[in-house]
């Protein structure tokens, strides 16, 4: 495939303005400050407590993007995801580097980008078709299409500035994705919508893709989305690329990047007390292994203040934040556990869970089953699976292989 997008050097900077110690300007400083250069001597200056700062949002980006791949753009916030689309998408000019494109980019990164709030709905459709440089006819072929999938019909003689931002973001997502462009790009702003149309939204991403060989590039931070729709991803750190490659690889990379299993804990302890008549104060995994299969053994301490009974469940999920296994006590202890006011104890044990080779994160909820969610803490305690802790295979299959979405059973609750 041939190179669509390559980018060189590519850097941005802006100019931070910094204010002095003052907080906020009354109408009698506005008044004093006037009468000062009245009565001041000719050539006189107020002085100034502004200072500046030259902040590099992106520094020294390199990548290549072929025809075709869906591209995901990841990072912590104020990483320079937005900033490199804004430059992609020739909003804004970078300060160093080159990019080459070939072809027409449509581009979705802020609720209501490229629609004139004036415009109906059905203007704005052929306005932005114009900005692409096509035809009206061109646009007309696709018009039906784009008020199907954007679902706003009703709406389309309705000028933009009247419409939800859910609306707004489903056709102007129409638009962008109909009109044929080359190369589409994404922010997260797909998460203003409902959950329904996020997903008839990936599948519109990737049979783009698929079919149609466009390119896509989207910044997510979800990562469910990510994986089901691209190919491969670009990490962005404090404004520099720290990885390009596969998926699965890059993912894995950002949570290390991130830090959030580097501090693994059997042990929870919370540091806050919340406003709730029931809630987990510590949970401490005691043991995960016996002998050749793998098992949880939990402790935990909650704190009630009356006497009730719950239920508790268990949350498993790797470390991608895919769901792995999940349980609840009240399926096998019917009677559900009594608490009394103040701390209460509480030991789970599991029978054999059947997990993969990895780092798992544990999520601990205390129900009313069927009625009520009082209290959940997600991933409290972290561990890892290895081939040094339990067998390597199990039932005829490489443990790396692994179970999805395994039930977990409880063997013993006290």
């Amino acid at each position: 495939m041939s190179k669509i997008i390559e980018v060189r050097g590519l850097s941005k900077s802006y100019i931070i303005n910094h204010e002095g110690k003052e907080q906020y300007t009354a109408l009698r400083d506005v008044i004093a400050r006037k009468a000062k250069k009245i009565f001041s001597f000719p050539g006189w200056k107020p002085s100034s407590s502004i200072t500046k700062e030259e902040f590099w949002a992106l520094k020294d980006i390199d990548f290549d993007i072929e025809q075709g791949d869906r591209v995901g753009i990841i990072g912590r916030n104020g990483a320079g995801k937005s900033t490199l689309l804004k430059i992609l998408s020739r909003i804004t000019d970078p300060t160093t580097g080159t990019i080459s494109i070939k072809g027409r980019i449509a581009s979705l990164l802020e609720v209501g980008t490229g629609f004139h709030p004036e415009l109906t709905g059905r203007e704005n459709v052929f306005l932005n078709g114009a900005i692409l440089g096509m035809s009206r006819s061109e646009i007309k072929k696709q018009f039906d299409a784009i008020v199907d999938f954007a679902e706003v019909e009703r709406f389309l003689d309705t000028p933009v500035k009247r419409y939800s931002s859910g609306m707004y973001v489903r056709l102007a997502f129409a638009v962008a994705a109909h009109l044929e462009p080359e190369i589409l790009i994404v922010d997260e702003v797909l998460a203003v919508g409902d959950a329904q149309f996020q997903k008839k939204c990936l599948g519109k991403m990737e049979d783009v893709s698929k079919n149609e060989g466009r390119t896509v590039l989207f910044v997510s931070h979800n990562i469910t989305a990510l994986k089901s729709i691209c190919t491969s991803c670009i990490i962005l750190q404090k404004g520099e690329k720290k990885f390009q490659g596969n998926v699965n690889e890059s993912l894995e990379k950002y949570l290390n990047f991130d830090n959030e299993l580097s501090s693994a804990s059997r042990k929870y302890i919370r540091e806050e007390t919340p406003s709730k008549n029931v809630f987990l104060k510590e949970a401490e995994l005691i043991d995960v292994t016996h002998e050749e299969y793998f098992f949880i053994n939990l402790r935990l301490k909650i704190y009630s203040s009356d006497s009730t009974r719950l239920s508790v469940n268990l949350r498993l999920k790797d470390e991608l934040g895919f769901p792995a296994a999940y349980g609840c006590s009240h399926i096998f202890k019917p009677e559900l556990h009594s608490m009394q006011p103040g701390e209460n104890i509480v030991h789970l044990k599991t029978e054999k869970l059947n997990l993969a080779v990895g780092k798992f994160r544990l999520g601990i909820e205390m129900v009313l089953p069927g009625i009520e969610s009082l209290d959940f803490v997600d991933d409290c305690i972290q561990f890892e699976v290895s081939n040094d802790t339990t067998a390597t295979y199990k039932f005829g299959v490489m443990q790396s292989w692994g179970f999805s979405a395994t039930e977990i059973k409880f063997k013993e609750i006290i």
